[in-house]
């Protein structure tokens, strides 16, 4: 979107300056603010709600510990954390749940992890955000972003008055999450059709933990049509998720909450861990939430995290996300206003980067569903150190930290020769394998 020169003019007398305006006070636009304000950029941040503020999403990787390192935070974090170890997956098709610990990945350097609260954790960052030297504007919802003819942007807001503010900035990276700001502004929101899911999720005290060092772990429930998650948090709370297609829960007939307990019961290990159990508030739920932008760069902007894509949670990747792509995007951002003569070459390379980055993880997230991928994360086998690598992977390693690019490869070749020996079974049998999603771009 552009305006003429009429609108510039009347736009410069109300708009203030900033050289990056950040849509977004979440772990994206937080880690990016106070990267870019470290740097000495004049940042502002501009934050729809007001922090503390509940979020979901509370299971963090390993590979988040580095950036941690990098924004000056991590002993804070651990303050307030549950640590995390490990990976529970329980099946119902399997006798004995497995754990994979994350000591035995391919990079033994980052044994553990965190549970966080969303609430204190962004918090957090964007507090940090603030002291690095960007200014954060809360309670200011972004509402449209016009691209001006002299290569600046135009963002307006409004308060929860109803006042509205301009902000001119030279680059605009949008975090603003799964509101898409700019995507959907540009056209450029794709939904995932083919794989598409919701969830809804409740807060309980007095569930059952496992047992010592792996009290913090988080433990995925596959289910017939879907998964559950159970993560334990620091202050005796565990946060409890179901993530199923759309179309089951639209069969549902009583309230959300009487749902969420029946699909509970049909579990019983996870039903097991809750019977004691008490909800500490109603269950929430989210809706279709799968979908990607057809780019995340343009002249004078980039995406970063869930502004770019969301797919299925299931291995924790929301947040360790948002922040790596942030972290690579704060280095972009300020490339490109230190040389504007190399802005597409910067920006082509950080989108290629961010996009190898989410690719390695929906390939997997993909066929989660699938009979043979489950029944290879149900044995597990290190041959040829291949269970390291996808551990690693599992881990965050999608960025070309560890040598691990063959063995995965090699998982995969296993992978489709188990799903051919299954579909003969089907065929044998006259089912029919269920038809696997294409990633997305």
């Amino acid at each position: 979107m552009t305006i003429d020169s009429d609108a510039l003019q009347s736009a410069e007398n109300a708009a203030e300056c900033c050289e990056v305006a950040i849509i977004g006070g979440g772990p994206g636009g937080s880690t990016a603010a106070a990267l870019l304000a470290e740097r000495g950029r004049k940042v502002i941040l501009i934050e729809k709600d007001r922090h503390p503020r509940f979020h979901i999403g509370e299971s963090l990787l390993p590979l988040n510990l580095p950036l941690f390192d990098k924004l000056g935070i991590r002993e804070e974090i651990e303050r307030c954390s549950m640590p995390k170890y490990g990976v529970e997956f329980v099946s119902p098709q399997h006798k004995k749940a497995v754990t994979y610990d994350f000591a035995q990945a391919w990079d033994k350097s980052l044994p553990y992890s965190y549970q966080v609260r969303r609430s204190e954790f962004d918090h957090l960052l964007l507090k940090n955000a603030a002291a690095k030297g960007a200014t954060v504007v809360e309670g200011m919802r972004a509402e449209n972003v016009a691209f001006l003819p002299d290569g600046r942007a135009e963002i307006r807001a409004r308060d929860e008055a109803g006042r509205e503010r301009r902000w001119h900035a030279d680059f605009v990276i949008d975090a603003s999450g799964r509101d898409t700001l700019l995507s959907s502004q540009l056209g450029l929101k794709r939904r995932n059709r083919r794989h598409n899911s919701a969830a809804m999720f409740g807060h309980f005290t007095g569930a059952q933990r496992l047992a010592g060092k792996a009290e913090g772990n988080i433990s995925i429930f596959w289910l017939e049509r879907g998964w559950c998650w159970f993560i334990p948090l620091a202050d005796g709370t565990t946060s409890v998720g179901i993530v199923a297609p759309p179309d089951f829960f639209k069969s549902r007939k009583a309230g959300l909450t009487d749902f969420f307990m029946s699909t509970v019961a049909a579990c019983p290990e996870l039903a097991a861990r809750l019977k004691d159990a008490q909800l500490t508030a109603p269950v929430t739920a989210t809706g279709n939430y799968t979908y990607t932008a057809s780019r995340m760069t343009g002249p004078g902007f980039l995406l970063v995290g869930d502004a770019f894509s969301f797919v299925d949670p299931v291995f924790s990747t929301g947040v360790y996300l948002a922040m790596t792509t942030a972290s690579l995007g704060a280095e972009a951002v300020d490339a490109c206003l230190k040389s504007p003569q190399h802005s597409k070459r910067l920006l082509r390379a950080y989108e290629a980067a961010a996009r190898r980055g989410v690719a390695a993880f929906t390939w997997y997230i993909y066929r989660i569903p699938q009979p043979a991928f489950r029944s290879l994360f149900m044995s597990p086998r290190n041959d040829f150190r291949i269970q390291e690598a996808v551990l690693s992977l599992l881990a965050g390693d999608v960025f070309g930290r560890s040598p691990i690019g063959l063995r995965l490869f090699a998982f995969k070749l296993v992978y489709y020769l188990t799903r051919i020996g299954q579909a003969r079974r089907h065929l044998i049998s006259g089912a029919k394998p269920r038809r696997l999603p294409e990633p997305a771009s």
